[in-house]
Order: C-alpha cells, then sequence, then structure tokens
C-alpha cells in the first residue's frame, strides 16, 4: 500500500506544479458493467460498482489533466454455469487528458493502472480465491465523455481496455478485463 501511495504521488504531484490555471478535487462513483474477454462459456456482464476521488489540472481554457484514485469492482458472471461469479477487485489509477470541444462537454482518454485487491470466484454459493492466479496489475487504456455544470455536478461514461489478468505461464488462455462505467461526480469549489 505504501508503494501505491508513492507512486501515485510520483504520478500526481508534477502535474500540480504544472502553470494551471485551475486545481478542483472532488468524488465520483457510479455501476460498472464489466466483463472478461476472450468469451467465457455464456458471458454476461457484472454489474458492480467504482468510486473514489478526482483531480482535474486546467493547463488552458481546452485542456486538462485528470487524476483519479477508485475502487473498481470488475470481473464477469457465467450464465451457463449456475450463475459463477469472477469477482476482480482493483484499486485504479487512471490519469486522462481530458479536451473540451464544447462548453463543459469533454472527451477524454488516458493509461490506467488497476492494483488486485481481490480475486474469487463463486460457484454454486462455494467461494474459491484466485489471487495466485490472478496478476496483481492491470494496466489499461480508458476513454470515454463527460459533461460538467458550473456549480460543480458533472457525469459521463468510459469504457477501459485492460490487460491479461491471467498469471499462469503453462496456461495459454489470456483473459482481459473489458469496462464500462457511468458516472456522477461533484467537484468541490
Amino acid at each position: 500500500m505504501k508503494k501505491l501511495i508513492l507512486f501515485s504521488m510520483t504520478l500526481i504531484l508534477p502535474l500540480l506544479t504544472l502553470q494551471a490555471q485551475d486545481v478542483q478535487f472532488g468524488a465520483k462513483a457510479g455501476p460498472n458493467f464489466a466483463i472478461l474477454q476472450p468469451d467465457l462459456n455464456d458471458p454476461t456482464t457484472r454489474t458492480a460498482l467504482h468510486l473514489g476521488a478526482v483531480a482535474e489540472v486546467s493547463i488552458s481554457e481546452k485542456l486538462s489533466i485528470q487524476p483519479e484514485l477508485l475502487f473498481s469492482a470488475q470481473g464477469t458472471k457465467d450464465e451457463s454455469d449456475d450463475d459463477e461469479i469472477v469477482r476482480l477487485d482493483y484499486l485504479t489509477l487512471p490519469i486522462l487528458a481530458k479536451f473540451y470541444v464544447a462548453e463543459n462537454l469533454s472527451i477524454e482518454a488516458g493509461p490506467q493502472i488497476g492494483i488486485l485487491l481481490k480475486a474469487e470466484v463463486e460457484d454454486n454459493g462455494e467461494t474459491t480465491d484466485l489471487k495466485d492466479i490472478t496478476k496483481s496489475t492491470d494496466l489499461g487504456i480508458a476513454f470515454g465523455m463527460g459533461y460538467k455544470l458550473d456549480n460543480g455536478l458533472n457525469f459521463g461514461a468510459r469504457y477501459i481496455l485492460g490487460s491479461d489478468v491471467n498469471d499462469l505461464d503453462e496456461d495459454p488462455d489470456k483473459f482481459a478485463n473489458r469496462v464500462f462505467q457511468l458516472f456522477v461526480g461533484y467537484f468541490f469549489d
């Protein structure tokens, strides 16, 4: 955890020293619709949540950098196996370039790192830990769009393409996180 905090600060602090016109801090939360790809037998999305802190560092009138620190519940559900649920929970750090294409409307994209907090599968009421066979980090790219009201309320949508989470060298299968997020947030003055 200390390494994660140090790593986060190493990335965020230089952003705050830029000749920024404005820095805003806030919080956000919303649902995740997650799946692992390639598909399992009969997968459906695992509906869960993400929540956490966000900052927006204004570089110019049209461009901002937005680092976030979020809890993100991901994984998948396999309908063909009596509702088997794979739970992969992460502490994620996306760092996004945010470009305002119109007043208050932005598009965003950037890298994301996820630190694995929990990996388990629940099948027929029995839970099995998967942390030993799941990679401890998930590197990905996020892109989306958002709308920010003048009062600080904001909302948007994002899609995340994660990397292979399978940590078994002898297993040729690769499973990557794919997550669609909706969110509502608030920037404090």
